[in-house]
């Protein structure tokens, strides 16, 4: 692996579940400043960093900043946590994890427990573990000690796990969904900042917040009101099928490693989805094609409906082992996806008109 990427390790390793995104925007706003010409924040916690602000069309680049995590919902006498979980979790990948609390007076270490298996009974051993059942220690020994530690009722948590590198250009970590579709939307204003010449569009990358939670399209749909783009392009992660026991003719036939994947159907507009499918062609940028009959379940499903709608194309990058502590992307698949927006973006002018005819 040749490729930069101290930023994109910085901002995985960012704690900011739903709801809590600020540290990770921080980080992504920090690096925007360094080269895009307009970069704010707005009340709901989206980031936007622009190119070009007085050009035409208006584009918008989405990627969610936020990642799932856990949420203190109880603190018993004997200073033990309970929580719900913030976006879906697999409850099997929690048992056993150390988490960080992020507390009123700064991080918290703790681990989450389970009775330990020699305790249940056989019929217990058979059932999967629920989030209700579990808890967090933090080492205290009543609630009195975890109230001096600054924890309260609605503090967030995240895994304590950091980006790792992996064999060949792979890497693993808790948040890649969706940190790396903020990392790609970013990338891509980065290359357009970079050479300006020619450029018509005014393009504007956003991490958008709450896509986890937000069920009436989150950060997206706002954001999305604010900017009235006149198209968009949405990054996201999708599920690898290059593991076994997958079942490819549901979700095609995706890999590590073979480009950014192209949603058709759903909330992905045909003549947006026609026109990156061209470039990739042209730019030889491998891709695969991903249908989605219904609903895309990514911040496209708020944006595509905003106002009097947004032509949007959805593009995906492969994941393997989704809403985990682990998940693995492949690093060139990210710069693809980059590269493959900033020819897109490139090639838009003024009179371009995604309208069905």
């Amino acid at each position: 692996m040749n490729r930069d990427i101290s930023f994109l390790e910085r901002l995985l390793d960012a704690p900011g579940p739903s709801g809590f995104e600020v540290r990770a925007a921080r980080v992504w706003r920090e690096e925007a400043a360094t080269f895009a010409s307009d970069v704010r924040v707005d009340v709901s916690g989206n980031s936007f960093a622009t190119v070009q602000p007085d050009g035409s069309p208006r584009v918008m680049l989405a990627g969610h900043i936020d990642e799932i995590g856990l949420q203190v919902t109880h603190i018993d006498e004997e200073g033990f946590l309970y929580v719900d979980e913030i976006g879906g979790w697999d409850p099997q990948v929690l048992v056993g994890q150390r988490v960080t609390i992020l507390a009123r007076d700064g991080d918290v270490p703790g681990v989450i427990g389970k009775k330990a298996i020699h305790l249940l009974q056989p019929e217990e051993r058979e059932k999967s573990s629920k989030t209700r059942q579990l808890w967090v220690d933090v080492g205290a020994d009543d609630r009195d000690v975890v109230h001096s530690l600054g924890i309260r009722v609605g503090d967030p948590m995240v895994i304590a796990q950091g980006m790792v590198r992996l064999a060949g250009d792979l890497i693993a970590s808790r948040a890649i969904d969706d940190r790396i579709g903020a990392f790609v939307v970013l990338e891509a204003i980065r290359l357009l900042a970079e050479n300006t010449a020619g450029l018509k569009a005014s393009a504007s990358a956003v991490a958008t917040v709450q896509e986890e939670i937000g069920y009436q399209g989150g950060g997206a749909r706002t954001s999305a009101y604010s900017l009235d783009p006149d198209v968009a392009l949405v990054v996201d992660v999708t599920f690898s099928t290059d593991v076994p026991d997958i079942n490819k003719k549901e979700l095609g036939e995706h890999s590590l490693g073979g480009g950014p994947v192209l949603s058709r159907g759903s909330a992905a507009h045909n003549a947006v989805f026609e026109m990156l499918a061209e470039v990739a062609e042209e730019e030889g940028i491998p891709y695969t094609i991903q249908a989605s009959p219904k609903a895309t379940r990514t911040d496209a499903d708020g944006i595509h409906l905003t106002r009097a709608g947004v032509p949007t194309g959805l593009i995906s990058v492969p994941n393997r082992y989704m809403h985990s502590p682990n998940e693995i992307v492949n690093v060139e698949d990210l710069f693809h996806t980059s590269q493959l927006i900033a020819a897109f973006v490139r090639r838009l002018g003024p009179d371009v008109d995604f309208t069905p005819r």
